[in-house]
């Protein structure tokens, strides 16, 4: 190749490449606000900082647009206190509906029965924790009688459900969020009850698989009639995809909940034969790496494979390597402090009729 040639060649690949702005030594001032740092890192980022920058920035863009927006929950964040920061979301209109796993609501409900949670720590003799009556998440301690409480408070709300028709675990926990609303004396500490409160949907994908599944079977063994039918849940997650004009998640961790997110796209696709082409905007904070082939540490890149993701929207998602404890409250706390509030969807009310526009258009 001539040298002209190879020196226009190059030319025009380093003005493909070199278009982001220069990193500069970032600078940090006494006072700065949390978006005031998020600023730093989105004109001078790299790594995991700079992705953090891109996911605020590609939040509030969603924000701004009439984008249909879920949150995964996976793990036992809850715990952490992080049931507070979804509730200031959810205030402003930033969340539309949630996929948790069952341990966040579990876990959740403490707070509003006035059940302590304590800080604790990860260097202790757990056999001493055991004979204590205390159970440890990392370096967190909470306790045998704390569990029992709201064993009984879950039993006792669960007794008092008429339907006799099956529901979704979005319908249970909606029950459930209104009777924390009513019969707990804090449930302004609560997502599962704020959640109830803005209509907004709780999903659980696997609900067998927590304390709120172990006492559901329990009283299911005393002859209670309630059935949670996950079919359901899959119909409904469906339909408010299917019935938005825009669909955008921040995956906290992964797991299930990211899951069950994302295969809405296949089941309009692949089963019902409703080709919307792939969710429009993907955010995911987490600690797993793709190698391992798991879904918790898959690539929104991967999910274009199976047409979860938008083949054109490959710049609307953005992938933290993070602890979520660490950048779940910046991303939040950027977000609260940039974006509008927004209208709030009331989801959960729009559930039948979504249902029923969904059924209109499946393939017979």
């Amino acid at each position: 190749m001539p040298d002209k040639t190879k020196r226009t060649n190059q030319c025009q690949l380093q003005r493909k490449y070199l278009c982001k702005p220069q990193i500069l030594p970032q600078f940090l001032k006494k006072g700065m606000s949390v978006s005031d740092l998020v600023d730093v890192f989105s004109h001078s980022g790299a790594f995991n900082g700079g992705r953090l920058a891109e996911a605020c920035k590609l939040y509030c863009h969603m924000l701004s647009k009439d984008v249909t927006v879920g949150v995964t929950l996976s793990g036992a964040m809850t715990p952490t206190g992080m049931g507070g920061t979804l509730i200031s979301l959810m205030e402003k209109g930033f969340v539309d509906f949630i996929i948790s796993t069952g341990a966040n609501l579990y876990h959740d409900l403490h707070f509003a029965l006035n059940l302590p949670i304590h800080q604790g720590d990860f260097r202790v003799d757990d056999t001493e924790l055991y004979h204590a009556g205390i159970e440890r998440i990392y370096d967190i301690f909470i306790t045998d009688e704390l569990l029992l409480k709201t064993d009984k408070f879950i039993q006792d709300v669960t007794k008092g459900i008429s339907n006799t028709e099956p529901i979704s675990t979005a319908d249970f926990h909606y029950l459930l969020g209104k009777a924390v609303l009513s019969e707990t004396s804090s449930p302004q500490l609560s997502f599962v009850a704020q959640a109830a409160k803005y209509n907004v949907p709780v999903f659980v994908s696997s609900p067998g698989d927590s304390s709120i599944g172990m006492n559901l079977s329990y009283l299911k063994l005393q002859g209670n009639n309630l059935v949670i039918d996950t079919d359901i849940d899959v119909i409904q997650s469906t339909a408010i995809v299917f019935n938005s004009t825009l669909n955008g998640v921040v995956s906290i961790g992964g797991g299930s909940p990211k899951n069950f997110y994302m295969q809405t796209q296949p089941t309009l696709a692949q089963i019902l034969d409703i080709n919307k082409g792939g969710h429009d905007y993907f955010i995911q904070i987490t600690t797993d790496a793709p190698q391992w082939g798991g879904l918790s540490g898959a690539t929104p890149s991967e999910a274009i494979s199976w047409g979860k993701m938008r083949i054109e929207e490959i710049k609307n998602h953005v992938v933290v390597y993070c602890d979520a404890t660490i950048a779940t409250p910046i991303l939040a706390s950027y977000a609260l402090s940039k974006a509008k509030a927004r209208k709030k969807k009331h989801l959960y009310r729009q559930l039948p009729q979504y249902v029923n526009e969904l059924k209109k258009h499946m393939k017979k």
